[in-house]
């Protein structure tokens, strides 16, 4: 079964969601998924540091000196994540 993006109707227009549907049924909001795979940011002597956890094994850790750089790439980094995670779940059910 292959994983469903949901649809809203805004104002006649068909509209795409975040949640998508799972081989088993479940129903998941991939923006939340991707912001709790990203830590906050912490002040470490100069630095502004995050990491975000691509997969179980790989955890990737950001440095910045400046906090806005730090958080504009935070959710740009999570943005990204949220793709990845659409784009998996497509590709596994095509496998499946």
């Amino acid at each position: 079964m292959m994983p469903k993006e949901r649809t809203l109707t805004v104002k006649g227009k068909s509209v795409m969601t975040n949640i998508i549907e799972t081989k088993f049924g479940t129903l998941v909001n991939t923006k939340n998924v991707a912001a709790g795979s990203a830590s906050s940011i912490k002040k470490s002597g100069a630095f502004y540091n995050f990491s975000i956890r691509i997969t179980n094994d790989d955890i990737r850790e950001y440095s910045f000196t400046d906090l806005a750089r730090a958080e504009y790439m935070r959710r740009i980094m999570i943005s990204h994540l949220q793709e990845k995670i659409k784009n998996d779940s497509k590709n596994i059910s095509k496998t499946a």
